[in-house]
């Protein structure tokens, strides 16, 4: 059996259990490791034990059974954790000159503040969902630490300063709103409190979406944070829990103007070397929000005319990371997962008696079992800030949570 063991802070190395013991000179001094570093190590070490003695880092019953403390464990690590730190600052002067955590006082962990944010998501998202499979207590502190009236107010300093208009959009800003739809739907009495010291961020937010949404007059195909389709299906799940009509209308009309008529997507170009979103994938999960079952069945066979009942898993394959500790070559892992939940996503907007379903869910599986067990095997920074959030959003089917009225 192989045994990773590594840190947050530097790129994981894999031993034997032999090598193991004998570089620290017994189990005992390991546990005496596991006490002094803390949580970091303790979730390490936790997942480590998920790893088994074949090439299949994790089996269904295990994920079933630990992601809900796993993945926890992963937000836990880092919404606090300044450094390593990416912010994308725009400066007036130098007094725009300040660390992290004056910036951004909520949301200045996790590396960037688009994955602080959806990092504190997936917290609220796992004490909706598995309450009593973490450490619920622990999260209420945490998040009751970060959601103070003080920081909010702070991070809408920095959001109204002159130039900030587009900041973090359509990415980061998808995730807020994703963040307090969470929090409406919780039954938790914390959840009102950090909802309504959110509340403000939230609607500057909404406004400033509000008014670019009328001035983009193309729709961005990327697979990283720029990309729109997979930004305006978080926004549109938000307005519909929200109950913003003025915003789904508005939304709805340009994806409609924007999306509707497109056909023939090129799969066979995805993906980007550096893609944690699939451009073709995301536009089609957005559309399924959009249409009927039978509008819907349609539009997808002129979007994805290869797609039929005898396509076979070849017609959409994993992808493979070559480097954990390359922040942008890590993304593809993410890209796994993003690919399930939105063949998911697809699949739950077809009819029942579609011919296609079953090549779809094929393909669904292998991007779960491949994007798991990245997050399952890996404990790269570069990874662990960010992908506990998407496998979160996918084990949980919170894409698909909106529709169900759950």
């Amino acid at each position: 059996m192989l045994v990773c063991f590594t840190t947050l802070r530097c790129p994981p190395t894999c031993v034997s259990r032999g090598e193991r013991l004998k570089e620290t000179g017994s189990a005992q001094s390991f546990e005496h490791r596991l006490k002094s570093e803390g949580e970091p190590m303790k979730t390490i070490f936790a997942l480590s034990l998920l790893l088994t003695s074949s090439s299949t880092l994790a089996s269904d019953d295990i994920i079933k059974e630990s992601y809900p403390e796993v993945f926890s464990r992963l937000a836990m690590d880092c919404i606090h954790k300044e450094y390593s730190n990416k912010i994308a600052h725009y400066m007036n002067s130098d007094e725009d000159l300040k660390p992290p955590r004056e910036l951004y006082p909520a949301f200045y962990g996790c590396f960037d503040w688009h994955s602080s944010v959806h990092g504190h998501w997936l917290l609220v998202r796992l004490l909706n969902t598995h309450g009593n499979e973490i450490d619920s207590a622990a999260i209420i502190r945490m998040l009751d630490k970060s959601f103070t009236e003080d920081n909010i107010a702070g991070e809408i300093a920095s959001y109204t300063r002159p130039g900030l208009k587009s900041f973090e959009r359509p990415y980061g800003i998808a995730w807020l709103l994703q963040l307090t739809a969470e929090l409406r739907q919780s039954d938790r009495q914390e959840a009102t409190q950090w909802l309504d010291h959110l509340l403000p961020l939230e609607r500057q937010a909404v406004a400033n979406i509000s008014e670019w949404l009328p001035k983009l007059t193309f729709p961005i195909r990327t697979g990283e944070h720029s990309q729109t389709a997979f930004a305006f299906g978080l926004m549109l799940d938000w307005a519909r829990v929200a109950g913003n009509r003025e915003f789904e209308s508005l939304l709805t009309a340009r994806v409609l103007e924007l999306y509707s008529s497109d056909i023939d997507c090129p799969l066979a170009y995805e993906p980007s070397g550096q893609d944690f979103l699939s451009p073709c994938l995301a536009e089609a999960d957005l559309m399924r929000r959009m249409l009927t079952r039978t509008e819907f069945a349609a539009w997808l066979s002129d979007f994805f005319p290869t797609l039929v009942e005898s396509t076979d898993i070849s017609w959409l394959v994993p992808a493979v990371v070559t480097d954990k500790s390359d922040g942008k070559l890590a993304h593809l892992d993410g890209l796994n997962i993003s690919r399930a939940w939105m063949l998911e996503g697809i699949i739950s907007g077809l009819p029942s008696n579609d011919t296609r379903l079953a090549s779809l869910q094929a393909v669904v599986e292998a991007h779960r079992k491949a994007g798991l067990d990245a997050v399952l095997g890996d404990m790269h920074y570069m990874g662990s800030h960010w992908l506990g959030s998407f496998a979160t959003y996918l084990q949980t089917k919170r894409g698909l949570a909106v529709a169900e009225g759950n």
